[in-house]
Protein backbone atom coordinates (compact mmCIF):
# COMPACT_ATOMS: atom_id res chain seq x y z
CA UNK A 1 0.00 0.00 0.00
CA UNK A 2 2.96 2.47 1.28
CA UNK A 3 4.65 3.84 -2.27
CA UNK A 4 6.33 7.10 -2.91
CA UNK A 5 3.11 8.61 -5.09
CA UNK A 6 2.22 12.39 -5.85
CA UNK A 7 0.40 14.31 -3.58
CA UNK A 8 -2.90 13.52 -2.79
CA UNK A 9 -5.86 14.36 -0.70
CA UNK A 10 -4.46 16.36 2.44
CA UNK A 11 -5.19 14.64 5.96
CA UNK A 12 -5.62 17.22 8.85
CA UNK A 13 -4.21 15.46 12.35
CA UNK A 14 -5.54 17.25 15.08
CA UNK A 15 -2.73 17.01 18.31
CA UNK A 16 1.04 17.56 17.90
CA UNK A 17 1.13 14.56 21.15
CA UNK A 18 3.35 11.36 20.80
CA UNK A 19 0.04 10.06 18.43
CA UNK A 20 -0.37 12.99 16.64
CA UNK A 21 3.25 13.06 16.18
CA UNK A 22 3.75 9.54 14.88
CA UNK A 23 0.47 9.79 12.77
CA UNK A 24 1.68 12.75 10.70
CA UNK A 25 4.93 11.02 10.16
CA UNK A 26 2.94 7.59 8.78
CA UNK A 27 0.82 9.61 6.64
CA UNK A 28 3.83 11.96 5.05
CA UNK A 29 6.05 8.45 4.56
CA UNK A 30 3.56 7.31 2.80
CA UNK A 31 3.49 10.01 0.23
CA UNK A 32 0.62 12.20 1.52
CA UNK A 33 0.67 15.81 2.23
CA UNK A 34 -0.06 16.30 6.06
CA UNK A 35 -1.14 19.34 8.09
CA UNK A 36 -0.28 18.98 12.18
CA UNK A 37 -2.51 21.50 13.72
CA UNK A 38 -1.38 22.21 17.45
CA UNK A 39 -2.56 24.68 19.30
CA UNK A 40 0.28 25.41 21.83
CA UNK A 41 2.61 27.68 22.51
CA UNK A 42 -0.97 29.98 21.30
CA UNK A 43 -2.49 28.20 23.96
CA UNK A 44 -1.04 26.05 26.20
CA UNK A 45 -2.60 23.31 28.66
CA UNK A 46 -2.37 22.74 32.58
CA UNK A 47 0.33 19.98 31.85
CA UNK A 48 2.28 20.74 28.99
CA UNK A 49 5.40 23.42 29.31
CA UNK A 50 7.00 23.93 26.04
CA UNK A 51 5.72 24.10 22.08
CA UNK A 52 7.61 21.07 21.95
CA UNK A 53 5.84 18.22 19.80
CA UNK A 54 5.97 14.69 21.52
CA UNK A 55 6.26 16.58 24.95
CA UNK A 56 6.42 14.00 28.05
CA UNK A 57 4.76 15.70 30.53
CA UNK A 58 4.89 13.32 33.23
CA UNK A 59 7.61 10.26 33.38
CA UNK A 60 10.09 9.99 30.89
CA UNK A 61 10.09 6.24 30.59
CA UNK A 62 8.42 4.19 28.02
CA UNK A 63 8.81 0.99 29.79
CA UNK A 64 10.07 -2.05 29.46
CA UNK A 65 11.88 -2.60 26.27
CA UNK A 66 12.43 -6.66 26.30
CA UNK A 67 10.40 -7.52 23.42
CA UNK A 68 10.36 -11.72 24.09
CA UNK A 69 9.42 -11.09 27.71
CA UNK A 70 7.35 -8.27 28.11
CA UNK A 71 4.41 -7.04 26.39
CA UNK A 72 5.36 -3.44 25.92
CA UNK A 73 8.93 -4.15 24.61
CA UNK A 74 7.28 -6.24 22.09
CA UNK A 75 4.80 -3.31 21.15
CA UNK A 76 8.47 -1.28 20.90
CA UNK A 77 10.02 -4.21 18.68
CA UNK A 78 6.75 -4.00 16.01
CA UNK A 79 6.97 -0.37 15.80
CA UNK A 80 10.53 -0.21 15.17
CA UNK A 81 9.77 -2.76 12.04
CA UNK A 82 7.14 0.00 11.05
CA UNK A 83 9.61 2.43 10.99
CA UNK A 84 7.86 4.72 14.24
CA UNK A 85 9.57 8.13 14.74
CA UNK A 86 8.81 7.79 18.30
CA UNK A 87 10.61 4.61 18.47
CA UNK A 88 13.71 6.14 16.29
CA UNK A 89 13.83 9.56 18.34
CA UNK A 90 13.39 7.37 21.74
CA UNK A 91 16.59 5.28 20.57
CA UNK A 92 19.02 7.71 19.65
CA UNK A 93 17.67 10.02 23.19
CA UNK A 94 18.49 6.63 25.36
CA UNK A 95 19.39 7.55 28.71
CA UNK A 96 20.45 4.61 31.24
CA UNK A 97 17.49 2.75 33.13
CA UNK A 98 18.40 -0.30 33.29
CA UNK A 99 15.98 -2.67 31.14
CA UNK A 100 13.96 -0.02 29.98
CA UNK A 101 13.67 2.31 27.96
CA UNK A 102 14.12 6.41 29.15
CA UNK A 103 14.80 8.69 27.16
CA UNK A 104 16.36 12.61 27.49
CA UNK A 105 12.72 14.44 27.14
CA UNK A 106 13.89 17.73 26.07
CA UNK A 107 16.46 16.07 23.27
CA UNK A 108 13.44 13.69 22.42
CA UNK A 109 10.95 16.57 22.07
CA UNK A 110 13.03 18.40 19.97
CA UNK A 111 14.46 14.92 17.66
CA UNK A 112 10.61 14.98 17.14
CA UNK A 113 10.11 18.47 16.37
CA UNK A 114 12.63 18.84 14.02
CA UNK A 115 12.20 15.61 12.20
CA UNK A 116 8.27 16.65 11.45
CA UNK A 117 9.43 19.87 10.83
CA UNK A 118 11.81 19.36 8.00
CA UNK A 119 9.68 16.27 6.18
CA UNK A 120 8.97 18.05 2.81
CA UNK A 121 5.30 16.88 3.09
CA UNK A 122 4.37 18.30 6.75
CA UNK A 123 2.93 21.54 7.43
CA UNK A 124 2.76 22.21 11.22
CA UNK A 125 0.30 24.95 11.86
CA UNK A 126 0.36 26.36 15.44
CA UNK A 127 -3.54 26.98 16.03
CA UNK A 128 -6.38 25.52 17.97
CA UNK A 129 -9.38 23.70 16.60
CA UNK A 130 -11.74 25.14 18.55
CA UNK A 131 -14.20 23.03 17.57
CA UNK A 132 -15.62 20.65 15.02
CA UNK A 133 -12.84 20.13 12.21
CA UNK A 134 -14.47 22.50 9.08
CA UNK A 135 -16.69 20.47 6.87
CA UNK A 136 -14.24 20.45 3.78
CA UNK A 137 -11.55 18.55 5.51
CA UNK A 138 -12.82 14.95 4.47
CA UNK A 139 -9.54 13.24 6.14
CA UNK A 140 -9.37 13.94 9.93
CA UNK A 141 -7.23 12.07 12.58
CA UNK A 142 -7.81 13.44 16.12
CA UNK A 143 -5.24 12.99 18.89
CA UNK A 144 -5.36 15.63 21.45
CA UNK A 145 -5.20 13.40 24.67
CA UNK A 146 -6.53 13.51 28.33
CA UNK A 147 -6.40 17.66 27.84
CA UNK A 148 -8.26 17.75 24.68
CA UNK A 149 -9.74 21.85 24.77
CA UNK A 150 -12.58 22.79 26.26
CA UNK A 151 -14.52 24.01 22.85
CA UNK A 152 -13.49 20.58 21.12
CA UNK A 153 -14.49 18.00 23.53
CA UNK A 154 -17.86 19.82 24.10
CA UNK A 155 -17.96 19.29 20.18
CA UNK A 156 -17.30 15.49 20.61
CA UNK A 157 -19.27 15.15 23.17
CA UNK A 158 -22.27 16.87 21.28
CA UNK A 159 -22.11 14.74 18.09
CA UNK A 160 -21.75 11.59 20.35
CA UNK A 161 -24.07 12.27 22.76
CA UNK A 162 -21.43 10.74 25.31
CA UNK A 163 -21.94 12.50 28.14
CA UNK A 164 -18.07 11.64 29.90
CA UNK A 165 -15.49 12.70 27.89
CA UNK A 166 -13.58 14.60 30.93
CA UNK A 167 -13.89 13.31 34.45
CA UNK A 168 -12.17 11.51 36.79
CA UNK A 169 -11.33 8.23 35.39
CA UNK A 170 -11.80 5.94 38.17
CA UNK A 171 -10.16 2.55 36.82
CA UNK A 172 -10.43 -0.84 38.70
CA UNK A 173 -7.55 -3.71 39.09
CA UNK A 174 -7.79 -6.10 36.33
CA UNK A 175 -6.13 -9.53 36.95
CA UNK A 176 -4.76 -12.31 34.89
CA UNK A 177 -7.77 -15.29 35.20
CA UNK A 178 -4.98 -17.99 35.46
CA UNK A 179 -3.49 -16.59 38.67
CA UNK A 180 -6.40 -16.88 40.52
CA UNK A 181 -6.39 -19.27 42.73
CA UNK A 182 -9.93 -21.41 42.32
CA UNK A 183 -8.97 -23.68 44.92
CA UNK A 184 -10.37 -20.70 47.29
CA UNK A 185 -12.74 -18.56 44.69
CA UNK A 186 -15.61 -19.86 42.68
CA UNK A 187 -18.28 -18.97 39.50
CA UNK A 188 -21.49 -17.79 40.26
CA UNK A 189 -23.83 -14.57 39.63
CA UNK A 190 -25.66 -13.54 42.44
CA UNK A 191 -28.66 -15.77 42.86
CA UNK A 192 -27.54 -17.42 39.79
CA UNK A 193 -29.30 -14.62 37.57
CA UNK A 194 -28.29 -14.85 33.67
CA UNK A 195 -27.81 -11.40 32.69
CA UNK A 196 -27.18 -10.61 28.54
CA UNK A 197 -24.58 -13.04 27.25
CA UNK A 198 -24.50 -14.30 31.33
CA UNK A 199 -24.78 -18.16 32.68
CA UNK A 200 -25.50 -17.83 35.66
CA UNK A 201 -22.27 -17.84 36.84
CA UNK A 202 -20.53 -15.01 35.44
CA UNK A 203 -18.38 -13.70 38.44
CA UNK A 204 -15.49 -14.92 40.19
CA UNK A 205 -16.29 -14.96 43.84
CA UNK A 206 -13.76 -14.66 46.66
CA UNK A 207 -14.76 -14.65 50.38
CA UNK A 208 -13.61 -13.17 53.45
CA UNK A 209 -14.14 -14.19 57.00
CA UNK A 210 -15.08 -11.27 59.27
CA UNK A 211 -11.55 -11.19 60.42
CA UNK A 212 -10.56 -11.41 57.05
CA UNK A 213 -12.51 -7.96 56.30
CA UNK A 214 -12.02 -5.96 59.39
CA UNK A 215 -8.23 -6.27 58.42
CA UNK A 216 -8.80 -5.50 55.14
CA UNK A 217 -10.72 -2.44 55.51
CA UNK A 218 -7.87 -1.20 57.94
CA UNK A 219 -5.11 -2.03 55.58
CA UNK A 220 -7.35 0.27 52.81
CA UNK A 221 -7.66 3.01 55.17
CA UNK A 222 -4.13 3.00 56.03
CA UNK A 223 -2.67 2.68 52.42
CA UNK A 224 -0.49 5.34 50.39
CA UNK A 225 -2.66 7.48 48.04
CA UNK A 226 -1.92 8.76 44.94
CA UNK A 227 -2.16 13.09 45.33
CA UNK A 228 -4.21 15.13 42.83
CA UNK A 229 -1.81 17.04 40.07
CA UNK A 230 -3.11 20.96 40.79
CA UNK A 231 -4.57 20.62 37.37
CA UNK A 232 -6.81 17.76 38.34
CA UNK A 233 -8.61 19.10 41.56
CA UNK A 234 -11.20 20.95 40.41
CA UNK A 235 -12.74 17.88 38.49
CA UNK A 236 -15.61 15.78 39.88
CA UNK A 237 -15.67 12.28 40.59
CA UNK A 238 -17.65 9.77 37.42
CA UNK A 239 -20.76 9.28 38.34
CA UNK A 240 -20.76 5.52 40.29
CA UNK A 241 -17.33 5.15 40.71
CA UNK A 242 -16.07 6.33 43.66
CA UNK A 243 -12.56 5.11 44.49
CA UNK A 244 -13.30 1.99 47.00
CA UNK A 245 -11.19 3.65 49.96
CA UNK A 246 -13.58 6.73 50.01
CA UNK A 247 -15.97 4.44 50.13
CA UNK A 248 -14.76 2.71 53.26
CA UNK A 249 -14.30 6.33 54.64
CA UNK A 250 -18.06 6.53 55.15
CA UNK A 251 -18.42 3.76 57.52
CA UNK A 252 -16.33 0.16 58.20
CA UNK A 253 -19.95 -1.58 57.18
CA UNK A 254 -20.16 0.58 53.67
CA UNK A 255 -18.28 -2.13 51.30
CA UNK A 256 -20.41 -4.90 52.70
CA UNK A 257 -23.61 -3.11 51.46
CA UNK A 258 -22.03 -1.91 48.30
CA UNK A 259 -19.35 -3.79 45.82
CA UNK A 260 -18.67 -6.72 48.49
CA UNK A 261 -22.30 -7.71 49.73
CA UNK A 262 -22.18 -11.07 50.83
CA UNK A 263 -25.79 -11.87 49.51
CA UNK A 264 -26.87 -14.49 46.25
CA UNK A 265 -24.01 -16.45 46.86
CA UNK A 266 -23.07 -19.82 48.49
CA UNK A 267 -19.05 -21.21 48.73
CA UNK A 268 -18.99 -24.15 47.06
CA UNK A 269 -16.04 -25.34 48.62
CA UNK A 270 -17.48 -24.45 52.41
CA UNK A 271 -21.43 -24.34 51.65
CA UNK A 272 -22.65 -24.45 54.77
CA UNK A 273 -20.19 -21.17 56.14
CA UNK A 274 -22.04 -18.18 55.06
CA UNK A 275 -18.98 -15.68 54.03
CA UNK A 276 -19.04 -12.22 55.62
CA UNK A 277 -17.94 -10.47 52.53
CA UNK A 278 -17.37 -11.12 48.76
CA UNK A 279 -15.05 -9.76 46.18
CA UNK A 280 -16.29 -10.17 42.92
CA UNK A 281 -14.07 -9.81 39.62
CA UNK A 282 -16.31 -9.77 36.20
CA UNK A 283 -14.56 -11.06 32.74
CA UNK A 284 -13.13 -7.94 31.36
CA UNK A 285 -12.31 -9.01 27.76
CA UNK A 286 -14.08 -11.56 25.01
CA UNK A 287 -11.19 -14.17 25.25
CA UNK A 288 -11.82 -14.36 28.77
CA UNK A 289 -8.04 -14.20 30.00
CA UNK A 290 -8.66 -10.86 32.06
CA UNK A 291 -10.80 -10.26 35.01
CA UNK A 292 -11.28 -6.53 36.78
CA UNK A 293 -12.22 -6.83 40.86
CA UNK A 294 -15.76 -5.37 40.80
CA UNK A 295 -16.29 -1.61 42.16
CA UNK A 296 -12.37 -1.69 43.75
CA UNK A 297 -11.48 1.87 41.59
CA UNK A 298 -8.83 3.57 43.91
CA UNK A 299 -6.43 5.91 44.19
CA UNK A 300 -4.29 3.94 46.03
CA UNK A 301 -0.55 3.63 45.21
CA UNK A 302 1.08 1.12 43.28
CA UNK A 303 2.98 -0.62 45.85
CA UNK A 304 -0.15 -0.56 48.31
CA UNK A 305 -2.47 -1.35 45.46
CA UNK A 306 -0.32 -5.34 45.22
CA UNK A 307 0.25 -5.40 49.05
CA UNK A 308 -3.53 -4.95 49.79
CA UNK A 309 -5.45 -6.73 47.48
CA UNK A 310 -3.39 -9.97 47.44
CA UNK A 311 -4.99 -10.36 50.87
CA UNK A 312 -7.96 -11.16 49.30
CA UNK A 313 -8.86 -14.80 49.39
CA UNK A 314 -7.76 -16.12 46.26
CA UNK A 315 -5.75 -13.24 44.93
CA UNK A 316 -2.61 -14.26 47.07
CA UNK A 317 -0.80 -14.94 43.94
CA UNK A 318 -2.77 -12.38 41.84
CA UNK A 319 -0.65 -11.07 38.21
CA UNK A 320 -2.14 -7.59 37.65
CA UNK A 321 -2.85 -6.86 33.64
CA UNK A 322 -3.33 -3.88 35.21
CA UNK A 323 -3.69 -1.62 38.21
CA UNK A 324 -6.18 0.58 39.37
CA UNK A 325 -6.04 4.24 39.17
CA UNK A 326 -8.04 7.65 39.44
CA UNK A 327 -7.01 10.80 37.41
CA UNK A 328 -8.26 13.34 35.16
CA UNK A 329 -9.06 11.23 31.59
CA UNK A 330 -10.59 12.39 27.99
CA UNK A 331 -11.65 8.94 26.24
CA UNK A 332 -14.96 7.52 23.98
CA UNK A 333 -16.08 5.28 24.31
CA UNK A 334 -14.50 3.37 21.47
CA UNK A 335 -16.02 -0.04 21.22
CA UNK A 336 -19.75 1.90 20.82
CA UNK A 337 -18.44 5.04 18.72
CA UNK A 338 -15.52 3.45 16.77
CA UNK A 339 -15.32 1.26 13.21
CA UNK A 340 -12.27 -1.11 12.99
CA UNK A 341 -10.23 1.99 11.41
CA UNK A 342 -11.14 4.44 14.60
CA UNK A 343 -13.22 6.00 12.21
CA UNK A 344 -16.22 7.97 13.99
CA UNK A 345 -19.32 6.39 13.68
CA UNK A 346 -21.41 9.10 13.53
CA UNK A 347 -18.65 11.13 10.90
CA UNK A 348 -16.34 8.66 9.38
CA UNK A 349 -14.16 11.44 8.13
CA UNK A 350 -13.08 11.72 11.84
CA UNK A 351 -10.69 9.34 12.83
CA UNK A 352 -9.35 9.17 16.81
CA UNK A 353 -6.13 8.45 17.97
CA UNK A 354 -3.74 7.87 20.96
CA UNK A 355 -5.36 8.00 24.77
CA UNK A 356 -8.22 9.26 22.96
CA UNK A 357 -9.16 6.04 22.42
CA UNK A 358 -9.12 4.47 25.53
CA UNK A 359 -5.31 3.00 25.56
CA UNK A 360 -2.60 4.65 28.34
CA UNK A 361 0.81 5.09 28.23
CA UNK A 362 3.07 6.65 25.68
CA UNK A 363 4.06 4.23 23.44
CA UNK A 364 0.27 2.48 23.30
CA UNK A 365 -0.49 6.13 22.00
CA UNK A 366 1.78 6.41 19.87
CA UNK A 367 1.18 2.65 18.26
CA UNK A 368 -2.41 3.69 17.96
CA UNK A 369 -1.23 7.09 16.51
CA UNK A 370 1.08 5.15 13.97
CA UNK A 371 -1.65 2.87 12.75
CA UNK A 372 -4.19 5.71 12.48
CA UNK A 373 -2.11 7.18 10.77
CA UNK A 374 -1.70 4.20 8.40
CA UNK A 375 -4.90 3.68 7.94
CA UNK A 376 -5.65 7.82 6.23
CA UNK A 377 -2.81 7.30 4.11
CA UNK A 378 -4.89 4.65 2.64
CA UNK A 379 -8.11 6.28 2.50
CA UNK A 380 -6.17 9.33 0.62
CA UNK A 381 -4.74 7.25 -1.79
CA UNK A 382 -8.34 5.19 -2.50
CA UNK A 383 -7.11 2.57 -1.13
CA UNK A 384 -7.97 -0.11 1.87
CA UNK A 385 -5.29 -1.54 4.59
CA UNK A 386 -6.12 -4.71 6.49
CA UNK A 387 -5.97 -4.57 10.13
CA UNK A 388 -2.80 -5.94 11.56
CA UNK A 389 -3.22 -9.35 13.28
CA UNK A 390 -4.57 -9.64 16.50
CA UNK A 391 -1.70 -11.79 17.54
CA UNK A 392 0.48 -9.10 17.74
CA UNK A 393 1.02 -6.44 20.09
CA UNK A 394 -0.87 -3.78 17.65
CA UNK A 395 -3.33 -5.36 16.46
CA UNK A 396 -4.31 -6.73 19.99
CA UNK A 397 -4.04 -3.09 21.45
CA UNK A 398 -5.93 -2.20 17.84
CA UNK A 399 -8.72 -4.95 18.87
CA UNK A 400 -9.31 -4.29 22.39
CA UNK A 401 -10.49 -0.68 21.76
CA UNK A 402 -12.34 -1.36 18.94
CA UNK A 403 -14.07 -3.90 20.06
CA UNK A 404 -12.41 -6.75 22.39
CA UNK A 405 -13.88 -5.31 25.39
CA UNK A 406 -16.67 -7.13 26.94
CA UNK A 407 -19.79 -5.23 28.19
CA UNK A 408 -20.92 -5.21 31.79
CA UNK A 409 -23.42 -7.98 32.01
CA UNK A 410 -25.58 -5.95 34.79
CA UNK A 411 -27.27 -2.52 33.35
CA UNK A 412 -25.31 0.59 34.74
CA UNK A 413 -22.17 2.99 33.82
CA UNK A 414 -20.26 2.40 30.98
CA UNK A 415 -17.56 -0.57 31.67
CA UNK A 416 -15.03 0.33 28.74
CA UNK A 417 -11.85 1.42 30.57
CA UNK A 418 -8.28 2.68 29.42
CA UNK A 419 -6.04 -0.22 29.06
CA UNK A 420 -1.98 -0.65 28.58
CA UNK A 421 -0.65 -3.47 26.15
CA UNK A 422 -0.68 -6.56 27.99
CA UNK A 423 -0.17 -10.41 27.42
CA UNK A 424 -3.88 -10.83 28.34
CA UNK A 425 -5.21 -8.88 25.36
CA UNK A 426 -3.48 -11.81 23.22
CA UNK A 427 -5.17 -14.81 21.47
CA UNK A 428 -3.90 -17.62 23.62
CA UNK A 429 -1.46 -20.24 22.06
CA UNK A 430 -3.04 -22.81 20.05
CA UNK A 431 -0.87 -25.00 22.38
CA UNK A 432 1.27 -23.94 25.47
CA UNK A 433 4.94 -24.75 25.62
CA UNK A 434 5.53 -27.68 28.00
CA UNK A 435 9.43 -28.67 27.44
CA UNK A 436 12.91 -26.76 27.06
CA UNK A 437 15.00 -26.69 24.26
CA UNK A 438 16.90 -29.39 25.87
CA UNK A 439 13.75 -31.64 26.19
CA UNK A 440 13.56 -31.55 30.05
CA UNK A 441 9.33 -29.83 30.79
CA UNK A 442 9.30 -27.04 32.32
CA UNK A 443 8.36 -26.35 35.88
CA UNK A 444 6.80 -23.42 37.68
CA UNK A 445 7.33 -19.87 36.34
CA UNK A 446 9.44 -21.19 33.52
CA UNK A 447 6.23 -22.28 32.03
CA UNK A 448 5.06 -18.44 32.53
CA UNK A 449 8.13 -17.14 30.53
CA UNK A 450 8.10 -19.44 28.21
CA UNK A 451 4.14 -18.45 27.29
CA UNK A 452 5.53 -15.11 27.06
CA UNK A 453 8.22 -15.51 25.05
CA UNK A 454 6.10 -17.82 22.08
CA UNK A 455 3.49 -15.03 22.26
CA UNK A 456 6.56 -12.70 21.22
CA UNK A 457 7.63 -14.81 18.93
CA UNK A 458 4.04 -15.53 16.92
CA UNK A 459 3.44 -11.81 16.79
CA UNK A 460 6.95 -10.67 15.42
CA UNK A 461 6.87 -13.71 12.68
CA UNK A 462 3.00 -12.33 12.02
CA UNK A 463 3.68 -8.69 12.06
CA UNK A 464 6.28 -9.43 9.37
CA UNK A 465 4.34 -11.44 6.93
CA UNK A 466 1.57 -8.60 7.32
CA UNK A 467 4.02 -5.90 6.60
CA UNK A 468 5.17 -8.27 3.56
CA UNK A 469 1.77 -8.43 2.40
CA UNK A 470 0.44 -5.23 2.93
CA UNK A 471 3.31 -2.26 3.62
CA UNK A 472 6.34 -1.44 2.13
CA UNK A 473 8.27 0.19 4.64
CA UNK A 474 11.65 -0.94 5.43
CA UNK A 475 11.62 -3.71 8.38
CA UNK A 476 14.05 -2.92 11.17
CA UNK A 477 16.55 -5.35 12.47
Amino acid sequence: MISSTPKTDTVHVIGGGLAGSEAAWQIANAGVHVVLHEMRPLRMTEAHHTEGLAELVCSNSFRSDDAANNAVGLLHAEMRRLSSLIMRCADVNQVPAGGALAVDRDGFSAAVTRALHDHPLIEIDRAEIAGLPPAEWSNVIVATGPLTSAPLADAIRELTDENALAFFDAIAPIVHKDSIDMSVAWFQSRYDKVGPGGTGADYINCPMTKEQYDAFVAALLAGDKVDFKDWETNTPYFDGCLPVEVMAERGHETLRHGPMKPVGLTNPHNPTVKPYAIVQLRQDNKLGTLYNIVGFQTKLNYGAQQRVFRTIPGLGNAEFARLGGLHRNTFLNSPKLLDGQLRLRAQPRLRFAGQMTGCEGYVESASIGLIAGLYAAANAQAQSLEPPPVTTALGSLLGHITGGHIETIEAGTRSFQPMNINFGLFPPLASAPTKKPDGTRLRGNEKTVAKKQALSARALADLDRWIADHLRVAAAA
